[in-house]
């Protein structure tokens, strides 16, 4: 074990056991996975994704690009940073080699979203975050405070000094104040991942699946929250920086930060032989640090000046420090065992079982570039930093490049900032890359194998942006973003190509800063709440009467109705023969439905529809196509004229959105002249088609104040009557080709009239019937469902449906398609029937159509497909299996014989009318 007694916060009262490749381990709370292997002298966590080599833990928190793990307990979960997997009891996690793999068994956790509006966010709760939100808060404004560790503070150890006492005690302090403010919303463990204009940020809180959490039912694991505010303080630290030399990539190799992390915030020490190769001042705090906890610690430094301070509180500790002296490569197989170095005098080597680098530090401007700040170069720190300001957003502290700790706070504070000990003076040098060695072997995005080798592939092929550099080589695409790679990547390129690095620049960081899960990012969009559902006023009945349900356009549509023992096939089979002899009844209320009112109504709808419907008389009904500008079908549906300025058009279930955003484009965009409204009527009314030869006399039964009779009541037409006081409208129209009544109410009353239209019907025999009776109805009379049977190539006439389409009107939308030489051509695919000649094989829908050579044999690949099946039907009234089918020239091709491939055999079918059951129509105009 490489527990140092004295150090860390963990609770080392309480133990906890986990499991990490199928071995039992120990840790305590408060310890992160990765702190619980190193504790326990694990420190190859699984391979590179390339080129398998080992990997281990190289930072402690976010920034890591290497210690990767997939979780199986207490949920599943692949490609998670073990530094930032908290650990809990009962844990399994395995390292990843190569790449992760998607869970085996679904997740069964909750994920939500939560919105908020707040005068001041500050983003980081280190010092400097955490005075900004105080001062906010002592102004009287709402904040809140994010962060994205366990408990604030930031990256203080506990050794510094903040208005005189301890730096923690002055932390909770604080954040107790915070506490006690109602105004204030105070989350740890939760990430700002993405910020957008307007104070827009996202922020993923992680409320489940560590030892803070209680896991409940009723818990979601994981929350997004979208707050918009007025202010946004982003006080989000930095990211130590590593330094490139040959085999950096070993585990046993970390940023000198995180050894100090592991050290003071968990108590662990990562390794007991410590080299520190260094170019900034910081990484002596760590040398210091680990010698002090009892590791032997020599230091490496790249600068020909030591800095003085730092270089006398080692030597008093017995910390060797040698200057101008730069790692070539670090040497072992599976772990760390010696660093070769060069100093002036010549190539040392130096057994290490922890070799931690430090080239200097980048400030997080992750979020700021987010909103498209502007970043600058700054000499003195070697990195990038925000540039100039941007409306509503301050950035302070390490994230502005204020890297000392009394600057943070001054930052964070102004002038209300207390004392902070003072720190030796911070001297960095830009060193990024030892030169020499096998570039082929120096890392710079260590998760994604990316080297320097490939950098210099991507400047020979004459890559100089940074930019195209990142695409080549995949440098900063891995699940940490760049955060160690991205400004190393720019240094090497800048080098290699002779021009200063500020020159250069950096690459784009975009959101989201940290990986999010796709769960969380869906919220409780999964499952029964994926998509919304929309349900009729009869759905109750439905799920009474044991319907089957598919979901049409967003609405739970009963699709059959199975007895005791039956097969979809079998009760399709027996509602559709119910209905064509006597009498059924659908649920039709989700039907599309659009109130069209205005002077100009008539002349709106002309130019909508291909035929013409400003000559529709008051009480009729007429049948109409909707084509885009090229000619094509989009829409089709019927069409009421309520009265001289107001009509109900009537649209598919699915397209019924869509139609009114068409309709409402055209009318806002190019004829804002119409004196039109157009209003969504869909869920306002009921409509229960009673179809059948006995639907008269249902119909007749209910309402006996309607005459129902041919002569009164004729086909496409409609009446308005009521029923116990309730408005009622009854129209005949027939997407059966049967004698067929719909029925029309406001939707409060429909479940009513549903059971009052059965009540009635009873003695006739009538039956509900769900879509599949109405798809196959329909397909025997050659009606086609639109988006089913036609797709964005199909027109009116490949339909046979030429007279639909006006040769009266100057113009409406897609006339001028028609004459393209294309929709002229004659081997166009027409809608026709097939009849498989077996009469007991059903064709699947989307089944390629062929046509044999005259030897019965197949032609030569690649072979002529002639058309595709649309819908495929089992029928009771034919006796048979049918299809429709869109076939080039199918019109004039009525009696040959084609073949569809079906289970591996070829299946002979002859080329039918459309039309298949009562072609003269007597059975819809009776």
């Amino acid at each position: 074990m490489s527990r140092v007694d004295g150090y860390g916060r963990i609770d080392r009262g309480r133990t906890l056991t986990f499991t990490f490749d199928g071995r039992t381990y120990t840790g305590h709370p408060g310890d992160t996975l990765a702190s619980a292997l190193l504790a326990n002298d694990v420190h190859r966590i699984g391979t590179s994704v390339k080129l398998g080599r080992p990997r281990g833990i190289g930072a402690a928190w976010t920034e890591d690009a290497t210690g990767l793990v997939q979780v199986e307990e207490p949920f599943p979960e692949p490609m998670l940073q073990a530094a930032a997997v908290e650990l809990t009891d009962g844990l399994v996690a395995r390292g990843v080699n190569g790449q992760g793999r998607l869970a085996e068994h679904p997740d069964p956790a909750r994920y939500d979203r939560k919105h908020t509006h707040v005068d001041t966010l500050v983003i980081g709760a280190g010092p400097a975050g955490l005075l900004a939100a105080r001062s906010a808060a002592r102004a009287g404004e709402s904040v809140v405070l994010l962060d994205d560790r366990a408990t604030a503070g930031g990256s203080l150890t506990g050794a510094e000094r903040i208005g005189g006492r301890p730096a923690l005690e002055f932390v909770a302090e604080v954040v107790a104040e915070l506490a006690a403010n109602p105004e204030v919303l105070h989350l740890q463990r939760t990430t700002a991942f993405g910020q957008y204009d307007d104070g827009f940020v996202l922020a993923l809180e992680r409320r489940s699946g560590h030892p803070g959490a209680t896991e409940s039912s009723n818990r979601s694991r994981q929350r997004v929250h979208r707050i918009r505010a007025l202010k946004v303080v982003v006080a989000a630290g930095a990211h130590e920086r590593p330094i490139v030399f040959e085999n950096n990539d070993l585990p046993g190799i970390m940023l000198a930060s995180a050894a100090r992390d592991y050290l003071h915030r968990y108590g662990v020490l990562a390794g007991q032989q410590v080299v520190v190769f260094t170019s900034d001042d910081t990484a002596y705090s760590a040398a210091i640090d680990l010698s002090l906890a009892g590791a032997d610690v020599t230091v490496l430094d790249a600068r020909d000046e030591l800095p003085p301070d730092w270089a006398e509180r080692a030597a008093a500790r017995g910390v060797e420090v040698s200057a101008s002296t730069v790692v070539l490569r670090a040497e072992g197989e599976e772990h760390v065992g010696a660093v070769v170095a060069r100093k002036r005098g010549g190539d040392v080597r130096v057994p290490a079982d922890l070799l931690l680098v430090s080239g200097g530090w980048n400030p997080a401007v992750h979020l700021f570039s987010h909103v498209k700040g502007a970043l600058t170069y700054d000499a003195s720190l070697g990195s990038f930093r925000p540039s100039g300001s941007l409306p509503g957003i301050t950035v302070i502290g390490s994230a502005n490049g204020t890297l000392d700790l009394a600057g943070v706070v001054q930052d964070g504070a102004g002038a209300e900032a207390p004392a902070v000990d003072a720190e030796p003076s911070r001297t960095p040098t830009e060193v990024i890359w030892c030169t020499e060695g096998d570039p082929s072997e120096q890392f710079v995005d260590i998760q994604r194998d990316a080297t320097v080798a490939d950098i210099r592939r991507a400047v020979g092929a004459g890559l100089h942006s940074v930019e195209h550099v990142k695409r080549y080589t995949t440098i900063g695409t891995a699940h940490d973003q760049g955060k160690t790679s991205g400004v190393i990547a720019s240094g090497i390129t800048a080098e290699l190509l002779g021009r200063p690095i500020e020159d250069l620049g950096t690459t784009t960081f975009r959101p989201p800063y940290t990986p999010v899960a796709f769960a969380a990012l869906a919220g409780r969009e999964r499952g029964s709440l994926f998509d919304p559902e929309r349900i009729t006023a009869v759905h109750p009945w439905h799920l009474d009467a044991g319907a089957v349900f598919e979901d049409v356009g967003q609405w739970k549509r009963a699709r059959y109705y199975p007895e005791p023992g039956e097969d979809m096939d079998t009760a399709v089979l027996r509602e559709c023969a119910a209905t064509r002899s006597g009498v059924g009844i659908l649920d039709g209320s989700t039907l599309g439905k659009i109130d069209v009112q205005g002077p100009d109504s008539g002349v709106f709808l002309d130019r909508i529809y291909t035929n013409m419907m400003s000559t529709l008389k008051v009480g009729r009904v007429r049948y109409g196509v909707m084509c885009g500008n090229d000619g094509m079908i989009i829409d089709d549906g019927t069409v009421l004229r309520i009265e001289e300025n107001r009509f109900l058009v009537t649209t598919t279930t699915g397209g019924a959105a869509t139609v009114l955003d068409w309709m409402e484009e055209w009318l806002q965009t190019e004829w804002p002249e119409l004196r039109v409204h157009l209003a969504s009527v869909t869920e306002q009314w009921a409509v229960f088609p009673v179809v059948g030869p006995r639907s008269r006399e249902v119909v007749g039964e209910v309402f006996r104040d309607l005459d129902v009779s041919n002569e009164a009541f004729p086909f496409m037409s409609w009446k308005d009557t009521d029923l116990d006081g309730v408005a009622v409208r009854v129209a005949r129209i027939s997407f059966s080709g049967e004698l067929a009544y719909e029925v029309n109410v406001n939707s409060w009353y429909g479940l009513s009239l549903w059971q009052r239209l059965l009540e009635a019907g009873k003695r006739f025999g009538i039956t509900p019937y769900g879509t599949e009776t109405m798809h196959v109805l329909r397909a025997e009379k050659g009606y086609p469902i639109i988006g089913q049977d036609t797709d964005g190539t199909v027109a009116p006439h490949d339909l046979g449906m030429n007279w639909v389409v006006s040769k009266k009107k100057e113009d409406f939308i897609g006339k001028r398609s028609f004459s393209r030489a294309e929709n002229l051509n004659p081997l166009r695919k027409q809608l026709v029937s097939l009849l498989p000649t077996d009469r007991r094989t059903r064709l699947r829908e989307g089944s390629q159509i062929v046509e044999l050579r005259a030897d019965g044999t197949l032609p030569e690949p690649p072979v002529p497909m002639l058309g595709h099946v649309t819908s495929s039907y089992h029928s009771a009234e034919l006796g048979r299996p049918f299809a429709l089918a869109l076939v080039k020239n199918g019109r004039a091709r009525v009696g040959d014989l084609v073949h569809v491939p079906v289970d591996g055999a070829l299946v002979e079918a002859e080329i039918g009318e459309t039309v298949l059951v009562d072609p003269e129509g007597a059975r819809r105009d009776g």
